[in-house]
C-alpha cells in the first residue's frame, strides 16, 4: 500500500467515515451515557435516601450502606471489566451493562426490605464497572491510539459534559419524587437511562477489530505490576481519591462547624463541580508543555495546603472561599491525568486492564474513606480529619514526583 493510501486508511473509520469525525461521535455518545449513568446510578441516590429509609423502616446509615456496597462491588469488578475491554472493546460490555443498570434501577423501585435493597445495589455496582468512566475512558483511549491530542481532547470533553450529571439529575430527581413518589420516580429514571444508554452503546460504539495477542497484553500487565512506577500510580491516585471523596462528603458539615450558614456552606461546596472543569482545562492545556505527573503533583500539593489552611482561615467568608477555590482546582484532574500517564508509559494495548487494577484500590478508597473520616471526626474532631486529608494529598503529590523521576 502506498504512503498516501495508508494515510487515507488511517484517517477513515468503517464505511469510509472520517476517523476524527467518528471519534467525536463516540465522545458525544459517551458524554450522554456518562451523564445519565452517573446521574441515575449514583447521584440520584441522595434524593431517595430519606423517603426510602422512612418506608423501609430503616436508619439513614443502613440505607446509605447500599451505595457504599455498590461502589465496593464496582471496584472488585474493575479488573475483569478492564481485561474484557482490552480484548473486545466497549460495545458489548457497555451495552450489557446499561441493560443491567436499567433493570437494576427498575428492581430498586420494588424493594421492600434492606436485603432486597443490598442485592439490587450489588447489581448496580456490577453495572457501574461496565458502563461508567473506566469503561468510557478505555473506549476513547483505544480509538485514539497514537493520537495524543485527540485522546486528551476527547477525555476533556467527556468529563466536562458528564461533570454536570449531579447538577442535572439531583434537582430532576427531587422534582420527580415530589410529583410521583420515590418508587415511580425510579421507574422514570430507569427509562431515561435505558433509552439514552442502551442504543448509544449498542449502535455507536464498535467492537475492537485490532487487538494485541492475549499473551502480549498479559506480559505488559505482568511487567508493569512488578515494577515501582505502577505502584506509585496506585498510591498517588488512591490517596487523592480518598482525599477528594472525604471533602466531597464532609465539606458542607465542616463549613457549618466553622460557623457558616448551611446555605453558604452548600453554595461553596457546589463550587467544587464548577472548579473541577476549570482544573481539567488548565491541566489539559499545561500537558502540552510540562510533564503531566508534575502538574498533577503540584495541584495535589496545593490541595493539601488548602485543607491545612481551612481550619485557620475558614471561619471568615473570604478565607473559606479561598480554601475551597484552591482545593477545587484539583477536584477532577485525576480522571484525565491517570489515562495520560498510563498510555504514556505502557501504551494502549493493556490500558483498560491496568486501569482496572488501579481502580480496585482507588474506587474502594473513595467508598471507605468518608466512613473513616466520619468516625475520626466523632472520635477526635474535624481538625484531625483535615490533617489526614492534607497528609493524603501530600502522599499523592510525593508519589507522582517519585514516579516522574523513574
Amino acid at each position: 500500500m502506498s504512503s498516501t493510501a495508508r494515510t487515507v486508511a488511517s484517517d477513515l473509520g468503517g464505511g469510509g467515515q472520517p476517523r476524527s469525525r467518528y471519534g467525536w461521535q463516540i465522545v458525544a455518545a459517551l458524554a450522554i451515557t456518562q451523564t445519565a449513568g452517573y446521574g441515575v446510578l449514583y447521584y440520584a441516590f441522595s434524593v431517595f435516601l430519606v423517603p426510602m429509609a422512612r418506608e423501609l423502616r430503616a436508619s439513614n446509615a443502613q440505607v446509605a450502606a447500599a451505595l457504599t456496597l455498590a461502589v465496593l462491588v464496582a471496584a472488585l469488578c474493575a479488573p475483569p471489566a478492564g481485561r474484557w475491554l482490552d480484548a473486545h472493546g466497549g460495545r458489548g460490555l457497555m451495552t450489557v451493562g446499561s441493560v443491567l443498570g436499567t433493570g437494576a434501577v427498575l428492581a430498586w423501585s420494588r424493594v421492600d426490605n434492606l436485603a432486597q435493597l443490598y442485592a439490587v445495589f450489588a447489581a448496580i455496582g456490577v453495572a457501574c464497572s461496565m458502563v461508567l468512566y473506566e469503561a468510557a475512558f478505555a473506549v476513547i483511549v483505544a480509538w485514539h491510539a497514537g493520537n495524543e491530542r485527540g485522546r486528551a481532547n476527547g477525555l476533556l470533553a467527556l468529563t466536562i459534559v458528564a461533570g454536570f450529571a449531579s447538577s442535572i439529575f439531583i434537582p430532576l430527581t427531587g422534582l420527580l419524587v415530589e410529583a410521583y413518589g420515590w418508587r415511580h420516580a425510579l421507574v422514570i429514571l430507569a427509562l431515561v437511562y435505558g433509552v439514552a444508554a442502551i442504543p448509544l452503546h449498542a449502535f455507536v460504539l464498535r467492537s475492537r477489530t485490532h487487538t494485541e495477542p492475549h499473551a502480549e497484553r498479559k506480559e505488559i500487565v505482568k511487567e508493569a505490576t512488578r515494577r515501582r512506577p505502577f505502584w506509585l500510580l496506585v498510591i498517588a491516585f488512591t490517596a487523592n481519591g480518598g482525599a477528594v471523596s472525604v471533602m466531597a462528603v464532609l465539606l458542607v458539615t465542616y463549613l457549618v462547624h466553622l460557623g457558616h450558614s448551611p446555605v453558604l456552606a452548600a453554595t461553596l461546596a457546589g463550587l467544587l463541580g464548577v472548579l473541577s472543569v476549570t482544573g481539567r482545562l488548565i491541566t489539559t492545556g499545561l500537558q502540552t508543555r510540562l510533564p503531566a505527573a508534575l502538574i498533577a503533583a503540584t495541584i495535589f500539593a496545593l490541595q493539601g495546603v488548602a485543607v491545612l489552611l481551612l481550619p485557620l482561615l475558614g471561619r471568615t467568608v473570604p478565607g473559606a472561599i479561598g480554601c475551597v477555590l484552591l482545593f477545587g482546582l484539583g477536584f477532577g484532574i485525576a480522571s484525565i491525568t491517570l489515562p495520560h500517564l498510563l498510555v504514556q508509559r505502557y501504551g494502549t494495548a493493556a490500558y483498560a486492564t491496568l486501569s482496572g487494577r488501579i481502580a480496585v484500590f482507588s474506587v474502594a478508597d473513595k467508598a471507605l474513606a468518608p466512613l473513616g473520616a466520619v468516625a475520626l471526626a466523632q472520635a477526635v474532631g474535624y481538625g484531625w480529619v483535615m490533617g489526614a486529608v492534607a497528609l493524603a494529598c501530600a502522599t499523592a503529590a510525593l508519589a507522582l514526583v517519585a514516579y516522574h523521576r523513574l
